[in-house]
């Protein structure tokens, strides 16, 4: 019976872990969603909103930002968000497979717990709501923290270093950025394939 018990309690601890280790590697992919969620519900209005006010106080931002935020209408930053899903879809599912132990989804977690301070910087800079300054602090940070937690507790998180944030925050911003150019090629290749209007 003692063994029956034992047995039990170890067969209750793997499934804990087993729900710990997904909710830390897969919640990565979901927490991203809820939060570019947001993102893409909010960037168009924010976008027709703000930007010529922002324009008009920041004046010495350059002019190639403003029309790049500009021509963010939301099929396109739809579309950027669709990309970008497969890179932390990856990610995540990585670090699913490999128990949490993935450097892929490790600097991945990083970069999403970093950006969401970026949103809160931008929200600070401007003086007002940005896109994603919302879900930062309620789901973004707060996730990253516990996921971290829980890699460290199960001993899988390798030590961060200042490289690493710096990694990190940088490996985020070159997949988004990539993610809109990838975005912008296809829907170029789809507006091509598009029948002419007469």
């Amino acid at each position: 019976m003692a063994m029956n018990t034992r047995r039990h309690g170890a067969d209750l601890n793997a499934d804990l872990n087993e729900a710990v280790r997904a909710g830390a590697t897969l919640g990565l992919f979901a927490a991203w969603a809820l939060h570019d969620l947001e993102e893409v519900a909010m960037m168009p209005r924010w976008t027709r909103t703000r930007l010529p006010e922002l324009r008009e106080r920041i004046p010495g931002v350059p002019e190639a930002v403003w029309a790049r935020l500009e021509s963010l209408d939301g099929r396109r930053f739809a579309a950027a968000v669709g990309v970008m899903a497969l890179v932390v879809g990856a990610a995540a599912a990585d670090g699913y497979r490999t128990g949490g132990r993935s450097a892929f989804y490790q600097q991945a977690l990083t970069g999403f717990g970093l950006h969401g301070f970026v949103h809160l910087a931008q929200a600070a800079a401007t003086r007002g709501y940005t896109p994603g300054s919302v879900t930062s602090p309620l789901l973004v940070i707060p996730f990253t923290a516990w996921a971290r937690r829980r890699l460290r507790a199960a001993g899988v998180l390798r030590p961060t270093t200042a490289r690493d944030l710096a990694l990190g925050l940088g490996t985020a911003a070159a997949a988004t950025a990539a993610s809109h150019t990838v975005a912008d090629r296809l829907l170029r290749a789809l507006d091509g394939r598009k029948p002419q209007r007469t």
